[in-house]
């Protein structure tokens, strides 16, 4: 039997299954995108897909945080669009 993969919510601070989780990317060229496969190359980082863990995500700069860049408003809209879905 294979061990559940956790991953580190960088909002809410705990460890979950990785499935359940949006994981946003850095790709080696820069760009932050949302990677809904897991498996894209990159700094990746890890949030509940709700949106009270959004909002906390720009508010307290989580994300950028955790990625080491900045963070544009245009991918914000993205990853709340995403959400919505």
């Amino acid at each position: 039997m294979k061990k559940p993969v956790l991953r580190f919510d960088c909002v809410n601070r705990i460890k979950v299954d990785k499935s359940s989780l949006l994981r946003i990317v850095k790709s080696p060229q820069g760009e932050i995108l949302v990677d809904p496969t897991g498996k894209m190359n990159g700094r990746g980082a890890y949030l509940t897909p709700d949106r009270k863990t959004f909002i906390l995500a720009k508010k307290n700069k989580s994300l950028e945080k955790t990625l080491k860049s900045s963070i544009s408003d245009e991918v914000y809209r993205k990853i709340e669009k995403y959400l919505h879905e």
